[in-house]
């Protein structure tokens, strides 16, 4: 299942539930109404409408990982980091602004100086995240453990504590970094969803 508008029409041209939000497959439109389009069959279009629903539930920083999960683990490094790099940076951004508004800092050159901090901050994460996750697969030669995840967590945690001068700092955001990538890790592999009904 796609998990964004770029990512239908651009990666998941060939599978049957990837429709993107207002193009089909075929280049052919489709309108608001959800009626009398050319394209896809019946089922195409109640897949079409479920893969925009879900598009529009999916958090936007999401959107950049799409093409990680493709592929064993181990494999296709440096395009990994690349993404979680992307996905670091744009959090690191996304969190700038919020701190910006909320601390107003004194001078155009202050707010500056806090978002390319920020920013540069989350991307080094998410690149570290990301290499040792895929190294850690390699070394261990298990493609689609958890444990890599969680390893990967760990390492960025203990780099954020590292930046901060505090061990505890280091040891919570290893814990909660660590657990996290984990269970990430467990939900995709066994389909969780951020939104919708649970599957009993």
């Amino acid at each position: 299942m796609c998990g964004g508008t770029d990512v239908c029409r651009n990666r998941c041209v060939s599978e049957p539930m990837c429709v993107g939000t207002d193009v089909w497959r075929n280049g052919t439109a489709r309108g608001q109404g959800g009626g009398g389009s050319t394209g896809p069959a019946g089922a195409d279009l109640a897949r079409g409408a479920l893969c925009s629903r879900e598009s529009s539930a999916v958090p936007v920083p999401l959107y950049m990982m799409a093409g990680y999960w493709d592929g064993p683990e181990g494999e296709r490094c440096p395009e990994r980091t690349w993404l979680s790099t992307r996905v670091g940076a744009a959090a690191g951004l996304l969190g700038s602004a919020y701190r910006i508004i909320l601390l107003r800092p004194g001078s155009a050159l202050a707010a500056l100086q806090m978002a390319a901090s920020d920013t540069v901050t989350m991307a080094t994460l998410g690149a570290v995240f990301g290499v040792t996750t895929c190294i850690s697969a390699q070394l261990r030669d298990e493609h689609d453990s958890p444990l890599d995840y969680f390893i990967g967590g760990c390492t960025t945690g203990a780099v954020l504590g590292a930046r901060a001068h505090s061990y505890m700092t280091g040891t919570v955001a290893c814990l909660g970094l660590g657990t996290a990538a984990a269970l990430m890790k467990i939900g995709n592999k066994e389909g969780w969803r951020l939104t919708g009904p649970p599957k009993l």
